[in-house]
């Protein structure tokens, strides 16, 4: 016995639907996800293992850079190590999710022109991807700190909400980008410098506390700098000020005002996607 199906076309029902049709098509985000997994170390010498190699390494230069030759000091007992790795941590989950989810559409071109699903789901893999890799580098801190006898506080528990603001900070600014992306493919070139110079801006290397006064308004506007800042309070109960809070709150209004904007402009450029690429 044969099944019939009726498509009805009317309109507003594509916008009325949407969100629903993300979920219908959930098995795609999660094969999407577990290809980019594979395709990240796929015919690499040394596989998974450029997970921990990367945040690994990175943390011993900075230490020995900052922590070494600029002497730079902390403000409560953690090892220098795990100052760095924990400010580490969060930057290079949200410069990996920030490239990654710019660049999906483009690497996605071929699945974009042949098939219909909510394209919303091709930079959110991109995000999980980066996520796992976060996670693999989470374990390292959690040997760091074993190692150095440091054990972690309540403040732990906190972890989780600094976490999803990072995830938010890096789906918003990493979904506008990629609507540009699309249309300018300047962008392509871009986003790598803006990455590597926001790398230099950002405590990782050294603390918040080394900012002078005067220029912490200024410095405090890169929303990442809460989110380190608040990674470092969870874990190593680096200091939390007034002035702390109140940039927490600019930080998570303009982190949901950016992805609120960044879901608006790809919901409008959406349907030119396929011709555009």
């Amino acid at each position: 016995m044969e099944t019939s199906y009726r498509v009805i076309v009317a309109p507003g029902r594509t916008e009325k639907n949407y969100w629903s049709d993300l979920w219908h098509f959930r098995e795609l985000f999660y094969i999407l996800s577990w290809r980019d997994v594979k395709v990240r170390y796929k015919q690499t010498a040394i596989g998974v293992a450029w997970a921990v190699l990367r945040p690994l390494l990175t943390m011993v230069i900075l230490t020995v850079v900052f922590g070494k030759v600029a002497g730079m000091k902390l403000e409560s007992s953690a090892p220098y190590a795990i100052m760095v790795f924990a400010g580490l941590l969060p930057w290079q989950f949200f410069s990996s999710a920030l490239t990654g989810a710019s660049e999906s559409l483009i690497t996605n071109s071929n699945l974009l022109s042949k098939v219909y699903f909510p394209r919303l789901i091709v930079p959110a893999s991109a995000i999980i991807t980066s996520f796992v890799d976060f996670l693999i580098s989470f374990v390292i801190l959690v040997g760091l700190m074993a190692y150095y006898g440091y054990p972690p506080t309540w403040r732990v528990l906190v972890l989780p909400f600094f976490t999803l603001l990072a995830f938010l900070q890096a789906f918003g600014f990493g979904l506008y980008l990629a609507t540009l992306n699309v249309k300018y493919r300047d962008f392509r070139y871009v986003i790598p410098f803006i990455v590597q110079v926001g790398m230099y801006v950002a405590p990782i290397g050294f603390s918040s506390s080394a900012i002078p006064d005067r220029w912490r308004p200024l410095y405090n506007a890169n929303p990442v700098v809460a989110v380190i800042d608040g990674f470092r309070w969870s874990i190593i109960g680096q200091s939390w000020s007034a002035s702390s809070s109140v940039y927490l709150t600019v930080s998570v209004v303009f982190t949901l005002s950016v992805l609120g904007y960044a879901l608006h402009r790809f919901r409008a450029m959406e349907q030119t996607f396929a011709d555009t690429i």
